[in-house]
């Protein structure tokens, strides 16, 4: 104490001297006060005192240097400081800690231990550490990593250390401006397997699953060139960490006020944070959300249904839509008849609440395992290579269903043997006789089917034309229903508009998130539009194509219901400064196979042949794993039999992606389609939009100047500067040599689809044909940057924005 006193006593007499501005470290003869900070050697990190909004109360914290509103680190958030004379200092025995003016103690780190010569310094990592300055080694006497706030930070460990006792989980804040702990905190919940959780207070409201020695079974494979994961579990420590492998790029893992767990970044000379992913992705993350036995399954409706041999266990309940009761099983377990088991495949596993876990059982010694105690309701292994065993005993909470790409896990539920003699098809043809009741007793069924009545009833009272007429192979749903899922079609929930209207982000009352296009009352083509979408893309498949829903009619009112995209379009990113550096080459690749696989699709492997004629990068829709759906449909036509072109005298699409007999003379085929994509090639390499593209030595658009570096040998000139450390050279000349290729000026030159997916995709091809010359890449003269080729054609242009 009389060290206390005498370093409280010189820092009151003296602060100037003592001051510690814009130095990384602190000794115990110096201070930090209010106005003045430490500062890490590399500008990245600041630590002093501030006061969140409008409050009267200081705290020690920790935030970006570039982002001074970004708190990373809270050290008193239980006692906030009201003095502003307080500071901050360290001594031998208690390490950092807080005096206000009044010569007291407000927080301290309660350390045990002494150093002979402490200092403590603001590492550029964001870790405040102190240390003995007389060791050699590099070790901490105490660092702030151990007690995080709300942020993960790179190289921040978050979990268990068994040895030191130390728990290390992030809690979040009380509300935007108080820091102080908040309900909500996220941790490992180390129970023989390895899991982290999300709860509120004492209630969990998201967990992640049991590591199975790939990735935690609950949560879609994250793969990001820019996040590199670590998860260690040892005898000493359990811990997830992670580093950023994009110098230019920080990242942060925070937990907000609200619960949700989001990755955000930021790159070098931006001013705001970009969201990579929430980790509660949808509403079948929310805990336990069907209730014991019950499985939730995002992609159908209702998303909540009972696990194979299971019912509600309340009739009433669950055609309200109320799960939390959950399910019983149908046929009650007898010990003393057979049993089996029955396999559902790609689930998160259930909650581990009641069970066992053996380590060197494998699969099919499990199964025996299980069978040996009439209690075991399901087994699974827990490793993804196929070792390891988890039983289960009693109720299984919180299942869910992924999609096949998401999930390796698979799980075993016990049922009788007179139960599963049944056949799945059986069981499955039950299975959709509840849903189907359920659905009835709702009243959504009989919504359905009333709007359908009405629709056929009006279309004939109208005395439309026979494409009116034809049967619409789509769900329909109720006008109210989509007014309410948009908030009644409100400006916050517009996400993007075109030439058939506006759409918008709506979220169905089962929690389904929906994009919904609805056309405009002063479109002139957009009932055309409509009614060629609706019968085209309602009989394509395929994973690169954006999946239409439903659609709804009602009067006047068109509305067509996709599948919400959440990370919008590709224009969204590749055009932008900021964004476009989280699509580095490897991710720009996969998004070039996929578009193209959608579209060799559409012209060869679809019942029908497709021609797009707006293929564009805010037509291309990026899905929460950034994997490409090309979208919109209304001005596709399809072609039959042997048909290999048509000619329209109503050019309609957009400027800067149709082909030279597209825009010149109405003529279209497969060639013009591949045409738009080779514009898209070389805009996804470059980041450039090839209409207005401008360069100080020439007048040329992207193709011709892309056109003339290729001449030059200079091809890789053409790349976005950002993929320079990502980039596959080989890949990146081969884009542009096909993107080359696909927009040469005359048809006949071009390859098809069946042509070019190989040329891209396949090593093997070493030789591709020497591209001629582009269409529309004439220079322009200097007076004229903006000029378009000429039609005596009508043309009708498509906004370029997300649909």
């Amino acid at each position: 104490m009389k060290i206390l006193a005498f370093i409280f006593f010189r820092c009151c007499l003296f602060p100037g001297l003592y001051s510690a501005s814009a130095a990384d470290t602190l000794a115990p003869t110096q201070s930090v006060r209010n106005g003045s900070t430490l500062v890490s050697s590399g500008q990245t990190f600041e630590l002093g005192f501030f006061s969140p909004g409008e409050s009267n109360d200081y705290y020690l914290g920790i935030w970006y240097k570039s982002f001074p509103d970004t708190v990373v680190w809270v050290g008193n958030r239980e006692k906030p400081v009201t003095d502003s004379q307080a500071f901050l200092n360290i001594s031998s025995t208690v390490y950092p800690f807080i005096f206000d003016g009044q010569n007291t103690t407000v927080w301290s780190t309660n350390s045990s231990g002494a150093a002979k010569n402490p200092v403590a310094q603001l590492l550029d990592s964001g870790n405040f550490v102190v240390k003995d300055a007389d060791e050699v080694t590099e070790s901490y006497l105490w660092e702030s990593f151990d007690f995080p706030s709300d942020t993960q930070l790179a190289g921040m460990k978050l979990g268990r250390n068994f040895k030191t006792g130390v728990n290390r989980c992030l809690t979040a804040w009380k509300g935007v401006n108080d820091p102080s702990p908040g309900g909500f905190t996220f941790g490992v919940d180390d129970i023989g397997l390895t899991q982290f959780v999300l709860r509120e207070g004492t209630e969990k409201r998201f967990q992640t699953g049991p590591w199975n020695g790939n990735r935690f079974s609950g949560l879609p494979l994250q793969v990001s060139p820019l996040i590199k994961h670590f998860f260690v579990v040892d005898t000493e420590e359990v811990y997830n960490m992670y580093e950023v492998m994009d110098k230019s790029a920080i990242s942060r893992f925070t937990v907000n006020e609200s619960g949700l767990l989001q990755r955000l970044v930021s790159y070098e000379n931006t001013s705001e944070w970009t969201n990579m992913y929430t980790m509660q992705n949808d509403k079948c993350d929310d805990y336990a959300r069907c209730g014991p036995n019950g499985i939730c399954k995002i992609n159908q409706t209702p998303i909540c249904e009972c696990l194979e041999g299971f019912v509600p266990r309340s009739e009433r309940e669950w055609p309200v839509l109320n799960w939390t009761g959950g399910c019983v099983r149908r046929t009650p377990l007898d010990c003393q008849k057979r049993h089996g088991f029955l396999k559902i495949e790609n689930v998160k596993l259930p909650d581990l609440l009641d069970f066992k876990f053996e380590e060197r059982l494998n699969l099919k010694d499990c199964r025996a395992e299980c069978l040996k105690n009439c209690s075991c309701t399901a087994y699974a292994n827990s490793n993804h290579n196929g070792s390891g065993c988890i039983m289960w005993f009693g109720n299984l909470i919180d299942t869910r269903e992924f999609i096949e790409e998401q999930s390796e896990q698979d799980i075993y539920i016990r049922l009788p043997a007179s139960e599963i003699r049944k056949g799945d098809s059986i069981w499955k043809s039950r299975r959709t006789v509840i849903i189907v009741a359920t659905s009835m007793i709702s009243g959504l069924l009989a919504l359905v089917l009333a709007c359908w009545y009405m629709v056929c009833k009006y279309q004939r009272k109208k005395k439309e034309s026979q494409s009116n007429k034809e049967d619409i192979e789509l769900p329909l749903f109720d006008f109210v229903t989509i007014a309410s899922a948009t908030d009644n079609f409100s400006d916050s929930n517009k996400i993007g508009k075109g030439g058939f209207g506006l759409v918008y982000k709506g979220e169905l009352f089962k929690g389904q998130e929906i994009a919904v296009k609805r056309l405009s009352s002063n479109s002139q083509q957009g009932v055309e539009q409509f009614k060629n979408e609706v019968a085209m893309i309602s009989k394509l498949q395929h994973r690169n194509l954006v999946r239409l829903l439903g659609c709804c009619i009602k009067r006047d009112e068109r509305v067509l219901i996709y599948e919400f995209m959440p990370n919008r379009s590709l224009n969204y990113f590749i055009f932008d400064e900021t964004r476009r550096k989280l699509l580095t080459w490897p991710k720009r690749f996969e998004i070039i196979m996929g578009i193209s696989r959608g579209l060799l699709y559409l012209h060869q492997d679809s019942r029908l042949r497709i021609i797009h004629r707006d293929l564009k990068a805010s037509n291309v829709l990026l899905d929460s794993e950034l994997n490409p759906k090309i979208s919109d449909f209304g001005i596709a036509k399809m072609f039959g039999g042997d048909q290999v072109e048509a000619k329209t005298k109503r050019v309609v699409g957009t400027y800067g992606y149709m082909s030279p007999e597209y825009a010149i003379d109405g003529k279209f085929s497969v060639k013009s389609d591949v045409f738009s994509l080779g514009v898209l090639l070389l805009e996804i390499v470059s980041g450039k939009r090839n209409r207005g593209f401008n360069h100080p030595d020439h007048y040329h658009n992207l193709l011709g100047h892309a056109w003339l570096l290729w001449n030059d040998g200079k091809a890789m000139e053409l790349m976005d500067p950002c993929l320079e450390d990502s980039c596959v050279e080989a890949q990146v000349v081969r884009c542009i040599q096909v993107g080359l290729l696909c927009v040469q000026k005359h048809v006949a030159d071009r390859p098809t689809m069946s042509n070019v997916v190989p040329m891209l995709g396949n090593k093997e091809i070493t030789t591709l044909p020497p591209p001629k010359e582009p269409g529309f890449y004439v220079e322009r003269s200097s007076g004229d940057t903006n000029a378009e080729p000429l039609t005596e054609n009508e043309v009708t242009l498509t906004m370029e924005e997300g649909r």
